[in-house]
């Protein structure tokens, strides 16, 4: 299934949900003006047909003691297929890094981790990204305010 071929409920579905994800069956049906059966008989193909990845409970950074977000693009020394796996492989276990990307460009990889205070990022940079195989240069860049942060897929 792909999001050409949904309708106009099928997409309400999805938007309710990715709104609220706690939403119960009866009031996502009376949400998107379906009975219970057949609104839970749509989610059922949704999730079925690969649209729907997970449910997640999204928790709030700063109120978790990480209020600090860094943008870190890394280049390696070599991209051969031994030390982009060895790198992403080791990069997998560091529990600040929240979303990691191989980029075309002038870096290989970015990344987006979060840190409690300047100390901690310091810690991250010289102890741990710069430690992981293959790299080669890691450059840094500080957000000092989210001005959009979403998880929800324009339908």
């Amino acid at each position: 299934m792909q999001i050409s071929n949904l309708d106009a409920r099928d997409r309400a579905i999805l938007n309710e949900l990715q709104r609220n994800g706690r939403l119960s069956n009866a009031e996502l049906a009376q949400r998107v003006n379906l009975s219970a059966s057949a609104c839970l008989r749509r989610l059922k193909l949704l999730e079925r047909s690969g649209l729907v990845d997970r449910y997640a409970l999204v928790l709030n950074e700063a109120a978790c003691g990480l209020p600090g977000t860094a943008f870190v693009r890394i280049t390696l020394d070599r991209q051969d297929r031994d030390t982009l796996d060895a790198f992403e492989r080791a990069l997998a276990s560091v529990p600040e890094v929240m979303e990691c990307y191989l980029i075309a460009g002038d870096t290989d990889f970015m990344i987006r981790l979060i840190y409690a205070d300047a100390a901690e990022f310091e810690r991250i940079h010289t102890d741990v990204l710069t430690r992981l195989p293959g790299v080669a240069r890691v450059q840094s860049t500080l957000a000092l305010r989210t001005v959009k942060k979403t998880t929800a897929i324009p339908l």
